[in-house]
């Protein structure tokens, strides 16, 4: 793996370079039958293509939707950069990344993998170290660099490439950058995570949490199926609430902090009203003054609360160290 600071590869050499054989990632193409497919999370949480942000060119992607990534380092680079939920350096890291791969337009893409949840992804690539970058072209591995670099360090990487890829014959753009109505990409939906968005737009919540606890059952590894239960849950928990009752359980939660039931609930509206630090603060809180049972159900509630808003997220990292001061 290079060194941060160094490029990848000699510019005079990119035309030669053998792309073969380097890591084995034929199991990754081709998974388990009776393992679903990769997906995205429907709800806004984590997701296989969770947030196809920055003009969609970055993507969550999982051991089961990977082969849809490779597929795709046909068509253009792949860069995948494989972090922890937990790490600083890794969130940050992949801000910069996402920045400076919206600057491509579509000749890149960008795979974020959490390595701990799909340590298949991170043994395939040989990864020795968090955050740890490297990028597919035509299927194959081409080592980038380890740890964080700032954004023009990461651009000349991604500018050697380019022409890596450019001389072997890869060089498209994903959702054209000359066609403004051009769609981003997406990472196709496994059979589940699609019976389950369905049922999330039909408002059949419990047919999406039998979906997801399927996909679960059938591949417990499957972080975007628990992302989804996750979010289900939480919706399933808010969706009767009136105005009136939702103020009532923020009122309660105000006057009686020690009340666990009003507590969660005020959580819940938290992260459904976009106030998630409140709600990561509020349960956490909790945790530190409680013990027992109690302080259980409070940190469970949090720990899903994490999935629903996805690991990737800053406030997600912060917050896990909160809670784990809290703990300890």
């Amino acid at each position: 793996m290079t060194s941060p600071g160094s490029l990848p590869v000699n510019p005079a050499a990119t035309a030669g370079i053998n792309l073969r054989g380097a890591v084995d990632l034929s199991a990754l193409k081709n998974p388990r039958p009776a393992a679903p497919t990769g997906s995205a999370a429907p709800a806004g949480g984590s997701g296989a293509a969770e947030g196809s942000d920055q003009g969609g060119f970055a993507v969550d992607v999982t051991e089961q939707s990977f082969p849809e990534v490779v597929q795709l380092s046909a068509q253009v680079p792949v860069i995948v950069s494989l972090g922890a939920a937990w790490s600083g350096q890794s969130s940050a890291l992949n801000t910069a990344l996402e920045r400076v791969v919206a600057g491509y337009a579509g000749r890149l893409l960008l795979a974020r993998v959490d390595a701990e949840a799909n340590p298949q992804i991170a043994q395939a690539f040989n990864a020795q170290a968090i955050p740890t970058v490297v990028a597919m072209i035509k299927g194959q591995p081409v080592p980038l660099f380890e740890g964080d670099l700032p954004e023009d360090q990461i651009r000349r990487f991604m500018e050697e490439l380019l022409k890596v890829a450019a001389s072997n014959g890869v060089d498209g753009t994903l959702g054209s950058a000359e066609n403004d109505d051009a769609e981003p990409v997406e990472v196709p939906l496994p059979p589940l995570h699609q019976a389950a968005y369905d049922a999330i737009e039909a408002g059949d919540y419990a047919g999406a949490e039998a979906a997801y606890r399927q996909a679960l059952a059938e591949q417990p590894a499957d972080a975007e199926a628990k992302a989804g239960l996750a979010q289900v849950q939480l919706m399933q928990r808010t969706a009767s609430l009136s105005a009136a009752e939702a103020d009532d359980v923020r009122r309660r939660a105000a006057d009686e902090p020690d009340l666990l039931e009003f507590q969660l609930a005020a959580a819940d509206l938290d992260v459904v009203g976009g106030h998630v630090e409140d709600a990561f603060a509020r349960l956490t809180a909790f945790i530190a003054g409680h013990f027992g049972p109690e302080r259980e159900t409070a940190r469970v509630r949090l720990l899903e609360l994490f999935d629903v808003v996805g690991s990737s997220d800053p406030r997600v990292a912060k917050a896990r160290q909160a809670l784990a001061r809290a703990l300890f």
